[in-house]
């Protein structure tokens, strides 16, 4: 067996360049960052490391997680300059979270389940919370779940973390009701001769909140499966305007039976891989 080399003389080398990036002589345009203007690749670096590993690339998945280490790294110097924390303070904070959140390993509790180790964790972020001075009486757990995520990820990670303390549906069948419930009741709001846009538009909401609920609770992560829709949708849409321009046309100098038909010619085509 292979013993994995060492990290750490590597990650100080890295830490060191970014200084150096940083520093008199440094680049410009690495000199000029602020923790503001490296907010939109952080979160474009966090979700193509999403998609390497949909893809199940091993390559590319560590490229894109060395891409997210910059960002990491590029922010605790940033943060380092102005005397704020330095990456010694970012990597002792999470290795100490780590120990006081596995009681189970670290210390003396037990924990047999997935389920009893995510109660665990709830319980004790909020004594943390608590211990920090942070909760009043109008605190929540669900406070933790940034208003900034993208709105499914924002449904998922609430709705976890309620079921983790038992507000949840009964089970799947439960949920699948519930469902059906919104659709029945967008439908509704949908079908009234002057339909009440706020109206509609909350239905529509409600609808997709249940529908990430459907996901979670079948133990599928919401924001994957749509991603993997969206995915099967350039394919098939990319075929129809394939064989569109073969035929010398473009989609809008088709008709939707002619666009159908080729939609049902890529399904087909699919399912005979």
């Amino acid at each position: 067996m292979t013993v994995p080399e060492a990290p750490g003389p590597l990650f100080q080398a890295f830490a060191d360049l970014i200084a150096r990036l940083r520093g008199p002589g440094g680049c410009p345009w690495d000199r000029e960052q602020t923790h503001d203007s490296l907010k939109p690749m952080t979160i474009e670096e966090a979700y193509e490391v999403l998609e390497a590993i949909d893809e199940r690339d091993d390559r590319a998945l560590a490229g894109e997680l060395g891409d997210l280490l910059l960002q990491v790294v590029f922010h605790s110097q940033v943060a380092a300059e102005r005397g704020g924390f330095t990456m010694a303070d970012v990597i002792r904070g999470v290795s100490d979270k780590m120990v006081r959140r596995h009681p189970h390993v670290f210390g003396g509790e037990s924990a047999e389940t997935p389920g009893q180790v995510l109660r665990s964790w709830e319980a004790l972020k909020q004594a943390e919370r608590a211990a920090e001075g942070r909760p009043d009486r109008g605190s929540s757990m669900l406070e933790s779940v940034p208003r900034s995520l993208p709105a499914a990820m924002e449904a998922y990670q609430m709705t976890t973390k309620a079921s983790r303390v038992g507000f949840d549906w009964a089970g799947p069948q439960a949920v699948l009701e519930k469902l059906d419930e919104e659709v029945g009741e967008l439908k509704e709001a949908a079908a009234e001769p002057r339909s009440d846009e706020r109206r509609v538009a909350e239905e529509v909401g409600d609808l997709l909140f249940v529908a990430v609920n459907v996901a979670r609770v079948l133990g599928v992560d919401p924001e994957s499966a749509l991603k993997a829709a969206n995915r099967k949708f350039r394919r098939r849409f990319r075929h129809v305007e394939d064989r569109l321009r073969e035929r010398g046309r473009s989609p809008a100098e088709s008709d939707l039976e002619e666009m159908d038909a080729l939609w049902d010619e890529a399904k087909a085509a699919e399912k005979e891989r």
